[in-house]
């Protein structure tokens, strides 16, 4: 049996991503702070952000796969936050601890915000990494370092690049989850004009791509997203209509920055093709999907 380490294992892609690799047969051990729920998983407490109770959960794992999901994903927060540095310092530490237990196969994730914005469809081999903030820079920086540590190693190294998500567990600060709570209590949401074209992918198949990903033997990047993008406005829509409050929603009254691309476009050729993965949610399914969740979870007479 496969032994993997998880990081960031009860976050919103983590507890995702876990389900798949049990499923996939693997001996799944997670490190963090909570400990999972699923009693399958042996839990390790450590401070993935502690260098020394990194090592030492690594060394009595001696896992022979790794998934690294922890990072500051706070909304609002992340795209600045000076702990990006912290982040890269402590995975790299992460990733020697790791060979040096006889790791290998290691991946991590990545972001969209690696890619220089303009394009209108990117392309993992072809179109250019030049980041507009301090966390495109932090992992575009790390995935640099650990392509040249893999070289020297032989470890084999997976990245998955994310673009955009929602589904059920979203944290407040987040587009789809905050217009489903506002929308579904008759509260006003007001918008940006939302023609700018997003690439957003269920965050369950976000899980099972990581997971799929794993389980390959692809090396290097590989775009994480729908392959469709679609206006922001489209998706607010259905929301609405779903949730019966088209009148709540506020198209246009909040201010679009200069700086956001018009659109943002995943090429899933890698994902698809090599890694052989195909999302189990289309948009409208995925939508439908989030909602019924999240009203089951403020039905009183749920449960």
């Amino acid at each position: 049996m496969k032994r993997i380490l998880v990081t960031g294992a009860t976050g919103f892609i983590g507890a995702r991503a876990v389900a798949h690799l049990l499923a996939k047969g693997y001996d799944v051990y997670a490190a963090g702070h909570t400990p999972p729920q699923d009693s399958r998983i042996k839990f390790h407490t450590a401070d993935v952000l502690n260098i020394g109770a990194m090592r030492a959960a690594v060394e009595t794992i001696q896992a022979t796969h790794l998934l690294h999901l922890a990072w500051n994903v706070t909304p609002g927060h992340y795209w600045k936050a000076p702990d990006n540095l912290d982040w890269v310092s402590a995975t790299l530490h992460l990733a020697r601890a790791f060979v040096s237990a006889g790791g290998q196969r290691a991946v991590f994730a990545g972001t969209c915000a690696e890619y220089l914005w303009g394009p209108s469809r990117f392309y993992e081999m072809q179109t250019p990494c030049a980041p507009a903030s301090l966390y495109g820079t932090a992992k575009d920086a790390l995935h640099r370092l650990l392509t040249a540590y893999a070289l020297e190693t032989g470890l084999s190294i997976g990245w998955g690049r994310i673009f955009f998500l929602y589904g059920p567990g979203e944290k407040p600060g987040r587009l789809v989850g905050d217009a489903i709570k506002a929308l579904s209590a008759a509260q006003l949401f007001p918008a940006s004009h939302g023609n700018q074209m997003r690439d957003f992918l269920h965050v369950d198949d976000v899980g099972a791509a990581f997971a799929a990903l794993v389980d390959s033997d692809v090396q290097g990047p590989v775009n994480i997203g729908s392959g469709k993008a679609v206006p922001v406005r489209a998706i607010l829509e259905k929301i609405a209509e779903e949730t019966g409050h088209a009148e709540c929603l506020r198209l246009g009254e909040r201010p679009l920055p200069a700086t956001e691309p018009p659109i943002i476009e995943a090429d899933t050729g890698r994902l698809t093709q090599d890694v052989g993965f195909c999302p189990r949610y289309d948009l409208a399914a995925g939508l439908a999907d989030t909602i019924a969740q999240w009203r089951q979870r403020d039905d009183p007479r749920a449960g």
